[in-house]
């Protein structure tokens, strides 16, 4: 194809998007508002959906005229965060109405200092217990009934999209008034506003009070830095989750695992790599998107990935994954078990307990029980033989040829832990390492890359792409601060029209919805 006929293409596909908006304004009546409005749990309103475009565009208006009229514009931003919120979990948005109203008004009572600890562990009982009930209530009981030799047929409990993000989110805010980090906010909006915040509320980056509360009510400012790396991010993000992690997921790694034997142990390896790959760029897409979302709207929240796939080691992975998670567990479970302070093997034992809990937070299963304990245990053994055995200082990283083994043995072993992630049960986790060590079959592997040439292709790219300089990060920023709106809306068209090439006609969730 030449430039020409890309342009026009991606010209069509413009004209065609407005014409679309333009039918479906026109179009509107009492179903389809209510559609819009009334929660559908086929149909939540994700990010990567037309759906949700439709409507931020209608929410930048309203959100542009209360620039200037503070409580106005939180109070506007909080009810869009509980309907965003009602759209995925319907009335289940009265949960976090519930931890936010009990939190805020105990953290006063715990900043009064008496009393402290029985508040305390008053809202840890009440953010715990919801998250206990909806998430783990089938998981316990089931392995009680079990050892009792009951057969225990799960309860009906729906799970909340987000809860276990919000719930971090409150308990941190909680503990960081007990410790006295922080004073407690003076108005309830001003905390409700903190908590529900959309684009952070259902899959993360879990934001910290620290960080996001002295953002609250400062003047609305929004840089033309600020836009250009909103919009790189949000583009960032839409490729990697709607181009990347959807295309090879449908396409490639969900045939693999859900027929491990109808392929070979070469195939259900290609199948792993392509599953790690997907797991990352469906997460930080998200987390990219949601960072984007918070800078046009004046935010600025961390980064919760940094090339993850390049770590060297395991401890370098937990620096780089998630990191907004694995901050979280090391300052409110680690630390607050002792951390390193009790000596060598109390610190290995903290480890594994923090690890472990990690683990138990992703999901109600043996499966992410075990692959906390792992991911503890591959973390130790790292600690140990680098700063015991070796004498390394912990933050040392290796160089050349040690650098080049060390991310390929620590990329392969992260592969194998997400076995434990993607099936659903240990049996499919020794169906999937079967294929991989008896049935190889390497002759057919050329045919696989020409059939699926694409997949590999996005795969490849999605590796390469972990390689590149901030530097290059900073020249497409820097171009897109210079090119204004029009170069913006530019690109952000190029990058619908491409998913509209290789999207499927139903809209994939993200992964880390179901956590």
């Amino acid at each position: 194809m030449n430039i020409g006929n890309f342009l026009d293409q991606i010209l069509f596909t413009l004209e065609s998007f407005f014409q679309e908006i333009g039918v479906y304004i026109g179009s509107l009546n009492f179903s389809k508002i209510g559609d819009i409005l009334l929660y559908n749990q086929r149909e939540p309103l994700l990010f990567s959906s037309g759906a949700f475009l439709f409507i931020f565009l209608l929410f930048m208006i309203g959100y542009y005229c209360l620039r200037n009229k503070v409580d106005k514009r939180l109070l506007f931003i909080t009810l869009f965060s509980y309907y965003f919120f009602y759209k995925s979990s319907g009335f289940y948005f009265f949960l976090l109405f519930i931890v936010t109203v009990s939190d805020f008004y105990i953290a006063k009572r715990i900043a009064n200092r008496q009393y402290a600890k029985l508040w305390l562990a008053l809202s840890l009982l009440i953010d715990l217990g919801l998250l206990a009930y909806f998430k783990y209530t089938n998981f316990f009981v089931g392995m009680v009934a079990q050892m009792i030799g009951n057969n225990f047929q799960p309860w009906d409990i729906f799970l909340p999209v987000g809860i276990s993000f919000y719930t971090f989110k409150t308990i941190s805010y909680v503990v960081d008034v007990y410790r006295g980090k922080i004073q407690p906010m003076d108005k309830l909006l001003d905390y409700a506003f903190y908590v529900s915040f959309f684009p952070t509320l259902l899959a993360g980056p879990i934001t910290r009070a620290t960080d996001f509360g002295p953002q609250i009510r400062k003047p609305l400012h929004i840089s033309r830095e600020m836009f250009a790396w909103g919009v790189f991010f949000i583009i960032t993000g839409l490729f990697k989750k709607a181009v990347i992690s959807d295309y090879i997921s449908q396409n490639f790694v969900d045939r693999i695992f859900d027929n491990p034997t109808l392929f070979s142990g070469g195939e259900v390896l290609l199948g792993l790599y392509g599953y790690c790959i997907q797991i990352y760029c469906d997460f930080s897409g998200y987390s990219d998107m949601a960072i984007g979302i918070a800078l046009l709207l004046g935010f600025k929240i961390p980064m919760n990935f940094n090339a993850p796939l390049t770590a060297d080691s395991m401890t370098d992975f937990w620096r780089r994954w998630h990191i907004s998670l694995s901050t979280w567990i090391r300052d409110y479970v680690y630390i607050s078990l002792g951390g390193n302070r009790k000596g060598t093997l109390h610190m290995y034992l903290n480890q594994m307990i923090a690890m472990t809990a990690c683990g138990l937070w992703h999901g109600a299963s043996l499966n992410f029980i075990v692959w906390g304990v792992l991911h503890g245990a591959l973390v130790c053994l790292h600690k140990f033989w680098s700063q015991t055995v070796m004498k390394h200082d912990k933050h040392y990283h290796p160089t050349g040829l040690r650098r080049f083994f060390s991310v390929f043995i620590t990329f392969h072993v992260l592969c194998f832990t997400w076995l434990l992630f993607r099936c659903k049960d240990f049996e499919g986790v020794g169906v999937m390492i079967k294929q991989m060590f008896t049935k190889f079959n390497p002759s057919v592997l050329p045919d696989v890359f020409v059939g699926y040439k694409y997949v590999f292709l996005l795969m490849a790219f999605a590796l390469l792409t972990h390689w590149i300089p901030d530097s290059w990060q900073r020249h497409c920023v820097n171009l897109l601060q210079k090119g204004g709106v029009l170069l913006s809306a530019i690109a952000i068209t190029i990058v619908i029209f491409i998913i509209m090439q290789v999207k499927s006609s139903d809209i994939q969730p993200f992964i880390y919805f179901q956590f």
